[in-house]
């Protein structure tokens, strides 16, 4: 599961001790939440499904999938399926290529989420062999599921957008700054991003 609220105090705190920015933020908004995902497959095929649509357009396919497949919803049962139910589902040509994907590497046996590389970067990579899965939403599954502690998504608007704000730079910055920025707070750079999201949502910054 994801970072806890202990981990998370913990990461956020020690970064404190090396940009007092972070004492300031805190000050303001206080501690976030934690954002935890359960691990599995059915977390990227949700994110699949999520992609370019509302929040309430994605829960409705998400309930007409669970009724045709069944609630384990497995692998095997979306393969089973042809294009024509799928689409009654509201997956299009191009979702269902990427669910397919994703299914076929993990009844392969070419993608086993129980076991993905310790290495973030051999773990991002593995991630990616999905059809549609690219590094932002690989990054946000190991954080928010695995809860491994120095995933740094640098190319997220909001993070970069929360850095500008927290450490009042004069414009936001870019991936390749953003990256940067967060090495000296490794290892500890997930709970970091967690608390730019937080910034980024409150007023009160």
């Amino acid at each position: 599961m994801g970072l806890s609220a202990e981990a998370l105090k913990a990461g956020i705190d020690a970064a404190v001790g090396r940009e007092p920015a972070f004492g300031r933020a805190l000050a303001a908004v206080g501690y976030p939440e934690p954002r935890i995902r359960p691990t599995g497959y059915q977390t990227l095929l949700r994110t699949i499904v999520g992609q370019q649509v509302s929040v309430a357009a994605a829960a409705s396919v998400w309930r007409k999938l669970e009724a045709e497949l069944g609630e384990e919803m497995t692998p095997e049962a979306l393969l089973e399926r042809d294009f024509d139910t799928l689409r009654a589902c509201g997956l299009s040509r191009q979702k269902q290529g990427y669910a397919r994907s994703l299914c076929e590497l993990v009844v392969s046996g070419a993608l086993d989420f129980g076991n993905l590389p310790q290495d973030d970067e051999a773990a991002i990579a593995e991630l990616t062999q999905i059809k549609g899965i690219g590094r932002w939403s690989a990054e946000i599954y190991l954080l928010f599921a695995e809860g491994r502690p120095d995933i740094w998504p640098a190319g997220d608007l909001a993070v970069q957008a929360g850095l500008h704000r927290i450490l009042d730079l004069p414009a936001r910055p870019g991936e390749k700054e953003t990256r940067s920025l967060a090495e000296s707070w490794r290892p500890h750079r997930g709970a970091i991003a967690i608390l730019t999201w937080h910034a980024y949502n409150n007023p009160a910054l």
